[in-house]
């Protein structure tokens, strides 16, 4: 029996030289820990006084209110934004550009920033801020310029009388009368085709040239001076151009003396050279518009008649490359010819009438001057 002890124990005691010898069966008699005694530390007087007056302090102190510059701030942040909106609303799109509205928005920014500099306005001091920066003069006034891009209302802040004014049918500073009692425009159109076509058969019949018709009639709204459209019209013929040259300096004069012959049928004024000394011009500006101040090396000749009080004004021209040393007024004849496909040479005539009247449009023009007595 204590041999088979002693081998139990050999199992757990090989190799623990050294080590301890472990307790016998069933432990050590009385071998039993005892707790230690405890040990309390005593408080620190000043420690204890210092927490508890602190623990005091923050149960029993109110949180303080944001100052008066805070609620300023928000309350203007506010107030722009509804100022912003409103003109907005009421198409003020100039409005929000003008110089009173920067400015406004300038102080706007101080007092918010003001604000961020104090602690107890701070918090609504970035709200205000929160809300200029999505309601400003640049957001606001591009949502209006988009507005009125995409509406095509422009009127910005006229007034009724300005909105008035733009609306009349006739001339600034000339007589609405003139309309009515000058040739119309199917006057001014059917004369001028006459005059046109006397022209040509004159020519024709007197030198062979033969002719065609150079662009097409034009009519272009004369502005009213108000900042609107009258109902009058600018006309502009139809030209017409001989497909030859003429190029003899006699040959041009001969020409020129005929055309003048037929105009003068047609109770127009004789023809008014703007290109020879008796244009009253001054020789250096003739050469620069006609490259010669000498119409025998002119490649230009300009000449005019008018049929004053009417309004048709009757325009020749006589275009010469053989004048043309530099090839500069070649170069924009080229060009004129494939805009328009106008000859490179040769006589052209045109008619230009301003402030026509349609027939068409006579009852209305007189009824509209109706609301504009005095005017002009």
């Amino acid at each position: 029996m204590v041999m088979d002890h002693e081998k139990q124990r050999a199992r757990y005691v090989a190799g623990t030289e050294g080590a301890p010898p472990v307790p016998p069966p069933g432990g050590y008699r009385n071998a039993r820990r005892q707790a230690g005694p405890i040990v309390v530390q005593p408080a620190t007087p000043g420690a204890v006084a210092t927490a508890t007056a602190t623990a005091t302090a923050t149960a029993d102190e109110p949180s303080r209110p944001a100052n008066a510059l805070g609620w300023i701030a928000l309350v203007t942040g506010i107030l722009f934004a509804v100022i912003l909106l409103v003109t907005l609303a009421a198409g003020g799109t100039d409005v929000l550009y003008g110089i009173t509205m920067l400015a406004l928005q300038l102080v706007v920014v101080a007092l918010i920033v003001g604000s961020l500099f104090s602690p107890r306005a701070r918090t609504l001091g970035a709200i205000a801020l929160a809300i200029t920066l999505v309601f400003n003069v640049a957001t606001v006034g591009g949502i209006g310029a988009l507005r009125t891009s995409a509406s095509g209302e422009y009127d910005g802040m006229k007034t009724e009388e300005q909105k008035h004014e733009e609306a009349y049918p006739g001339i600034k500073d000339t007589d609405p009368q003139d309309a009515l009692t000058q040739q119309s425009l199917e006057e001014v159109r059917a004369a001028s085709e006459a005059l046109f076509a006397d022209v040509r058969a004159r020519v024709t019949a007197e030198f062979g040239y033969e002719w065609v018709q150079v662009g097409g009639e034009d009519l272009r709204p004369e502005r009213n001076g108000y900042g609107g459209e009258s109902m009058l019209i600018e006309y502009t013929s139809s030209g017409w151009a001989t497909s030859e040259p003429i190029q003899d300096y006699s040959v041009k004069l001969e020409v020129m003396d005929v055309i003048d012959s037929v105009i003068a049928e047609h109770g127009m004024s004789y023809l008014y050279s703007f290109n020879d000394q008796y244009s009253g011009m001054d020789p250096s500006m003739i050469e620069k518009l006609y490259g010669s101040a000498d119409p025998r090396e002119q490649h230009t000749w300009e000449y005019y008649a008018e049929n004053f009080p009417e309004p048709m004004r009757f325009y020749v021209n006589v275009f010469d490359l053989s004048n043309d040393p530099t090839g500069d007024f070649l170069a924009a004849r080229q060009a004129q010819n494939a805009r328009t496909g106008e000859p490179l040479e040769g006589l052209q005539m045109v008619v230009i009438a301003s402030a026509l009247l349609s027939d068409a449009d006579r009852a209305e023009y007189e009824e509209r001057l109706q609301e504009y007595p005095g005017f002009f």
